[in-house]
């Protein structure tokens, strides 16, 4: 499964390092690191619902520190059958 999480102007200044990072970390708390191919990607055209990301071609917006928890747990997870 692929994950790329826009990096662009916008998405950089609404805290895309801060979520790249916890995802990173909860890749290796789950030990995903066979399973997601986590990936950075410039604008994915949604600027204006924060940090977005696609998984495989789903698209995903609104992530941002205080959300990714919850999005690993409710859309990733389940996409890994998990």
């Amino acid at each position: 499964m692929k994950l790329s999480i826009c990096v662009g102007s916008s998405c950089h200044l609404k805290g895309s390092h801060a979520v790249i990072t916890r995802i990173q970390e909860l890749i290796k708390e789950y030990k995903l690191n066979n399973d997601i191919e986590l990936c950075a990607s410039f604008c994915l055209g949604r600027c204006a619902t924060g940090v977005s990301m696609t998984l495989d071609d789903e698209l995903i917006d609104g992530a941002n520190a205080e959300t990714i928890d919850e999005i690993f747990k409710t859309i990733i997870l389940p996409k890994l059958g998990k």
